[in-house]
């Protein structure tokens, strides 16, 4: 069996070399078992039909059926289109065809009735869609449609090239036909049967062809269940591997390096960072390694608490690295940590992909003679030529962004097995937590200094924008100021969420200057360019901040109230 699904993808019928490598490009499917396990994102009523007239911006996938009232050629060369022109009655929708023009043309007849499926967009003010399905509406065709059929991630380069829904479900459909008698089951017996979970070739089958919706979540319910069991005895086997084999310096002594940065404490640690800090000192005294997952949301005290873990490793000999995903947040920390260290003796450096040539060799050789006690930076952290004389304690913020990987070769930086400390602000549910990170040990800041406010989160939907920019400008005449993070740089053909390009444009059109100022920060920049609208927004002289989240949700700008967040 095992075999039969490593067949490369290009051996399926109806696939072949040219489509096995689009496939391979745009949806990284390689073999059969890639395309068995690559499962529709949503699924539509088939038997359900909509009126041109109940189209709007919410449309997804519709199924429509009218008569074909007009076809014309426009546009020349690469921007030649086929048009075809749908009337059912309530309204007109034009079907606009790129490829195999020719083909639709013999296809097409004006005045015959069609079923058309596809997804509406906008087009200068009018709806259309572009490489719908498209069938006659035949007594036998409608007979044919089932009741949910599912949904595949696509790619305009697969939909033009012949890849729709309605080709890639009969791959699916042959593929099952082929390897679903020899699929073997993966997981025991006793545990399908106490958790009531149906069998894989069943799971495989309903899950790309549902026989009705009850089928459907019996499906999903065994395939999500299956793959976070793995995920979970993968992680846990790294637990026991790390709990039973991984020696850790054993950090005992607390000296003067911690005991003057306490004292310079501006103000008491919360109960929960107490509660932390003994953790921390029982896993860095007890021989082993610590690796610890520290959550807590946003200004509930991560940062002291890792400066403070620093210190112990300081204390005791060793060096101490702390580790931001952006150099935005790197730093932060770093400029943020100097009000502490009076008395301390304490050395600290900054290491970021824009830290000079001179510098950094200066820098570099800091770190292996022991001359610098705790380092902040990016990954250039991570580069082969960063090497510690004797590295205690790692810490990585922003865990999201650093895997198993990051941190292994953090690791091979110095003679000793350091321990490893990382921080998220995002927030998890404890038993969720366990399962994301099973080969972390969990720690949770659950209480916020005191004056400190709780975070307000609200949904809006597109239709309450209005809403939003009018209490944004509320905000901002109360002398506030507000993030707008995009997940995109540019738009994507690939991921139909908000991008950063065309929501700065309607920003600044519905936040116009002198009135309002408005920044701008995303990871293609120029360091330098970056650099200065960050400042700008962080010394007050930006009401808003557009940017992707290259901004970090850990950036400190005490005066900004508010955080959008676009396709959230």
């Amino acid at each position: 069996m095992a075999n039969l699904l490593e067949s490369e993808i290009k051996f399926l019928p109806g696939v072949g070399p040219r489509r096995a490598e689009l496939l391979q490009k745009e949806l990284n499917i390689s073999t059969f078992g890639d395309m068995l396990r690559f499962y529709p994102f949503r699924y539509v009523d088939r038997t359900k039909f909509y009126s041109v007239r109940e189209i709007d911006s919410s449309s997804a996938f519709i199924q429509l059926r009218g008569r074909i009232v007009a076809m014309q050629m426009v546009g020349e060369n690469k921007a030649r289109r086929l048009i075809a022109t749908l009337d059912d009655g309530t309204g007109r929708i034009d079907l606009v065809f790129f490829q195999g023009i020719k083909w639709m043309q013999d296809k097409l007849k004006t005045g015959k009735e069609y079923v058309v499926f596809g997804k509406p967009s906008v087009f200068g003010h009018e709806y259309n869609m572009v490489h719908p399905e498209v069938d006659e509406a035949t007594v036998d065709r409608l007979a044919a449609l089932g009741t949910l059929t599912g949904i595949y991630s696509s790619t305009e380069k697969l939909r033009t090239s012949g890849l729709g829904n309605k080709v890639f479900s009969k791959l699916e459909a042959t593929l099952l036909d082929k390897v679903l008698n020899s699929v073997e089951e993966t997981l025991p017996q006793y545990i399908l049967e106490s958790k009531r979970l149906c069998g894989l070739r069943y799971a495989l089958k309903n899950i790309h062809f549902p026989e009705n919706i009850q089928a459907l979540a019996k499906a999903q319910e065994r395939l999500k269940f299956e793959e976070l069991f793995y995920l979970e005895l993968s992680l846990l086997k790294q637990k026991v591997v790390r709990t039973n084999g991984s020696e850790g310096v054993a950090l005992k002594h607390i000296g003067n390096a911690f005991n003057r940065t306490y004292a310079n404490l501006p103000f008491p640690l919360t109960g929960a960072q107490k509660r932390v800090l003994h953790e921390i000192r029982d896993d860095v005294v007890s021989g082993k390694q610590m690796n610890r997952l520290l959550q807590g949301d946003v200004g509930s005290g991560k940062t002291l608490v890792a400066i403070l873990a620093a210190m112990m490793a300081v204390d005791n000999g060793y060096q101490a690295c702390i580790m931001a995903p952006t150099e935005v947040l790197a730093n932060q920390h770093y400029n943020g940590v100097f009000k502490y260290l009076d008395g301390t003796g304490v050395r600290v450096a900054l290491l970021t992909g824009n830290t000079k040539t001179a510098e950094r060799r200066e820098i570099h050789a800091g770190l292996e003679d022991g001359s610098i006690n705790i380092i902040f930076g990016t990954h250039a952290l991570i580069e082969d030529t960063v090497q510690f004389k004797n590295l205690g304690l790692a810490v990585i913020d922003e865990q999201h962004r650093f895997g198993v990987e990051q941190r292994s070769r953090l690791w091979s930086k110095s003679e000793v097995t350091p321990h490893i400390l990382v921080m998220t602000a995002t927030p998890i549910p404890r038993t969720l937590a366990m399962t994301l990170y099973g080969d972390l040990d969990v720690s949770v800041l659950d209480e916020l200094p005191p004056g400190r406010k709780p975070i307000q989160t609200v949904h809006w939907t597109e239709n309450q924008r209005g809403k939003l920019y009018e209490f944004m400008r509320q905000q901002i005449k109360a002398g506030r100021q507000i993030f707008i993070v995009y997940p995109l740089i540019k738009k994507s053909e690939k991921m139909d969420y908000k991008n950063l390009e065309e929501g700065y444009m309607t920003i600044t059109e519905e936040f116009k200057a002198p009135e309002y100022k408005t920044a701008v920060v995303h990871g293609k920049q120029k360091p330098e360019n970056k650099a200065f609208d960050m400042d700008l927004f962080v010394r007050g002289k930006a009401d808003i901040l557009v940017s992707t989240s290259v901004i970090e949700v850990g950036v400190d700008v005490p005066n900004a109230s508010v955080m959008v967040i676009e396709s959230a």
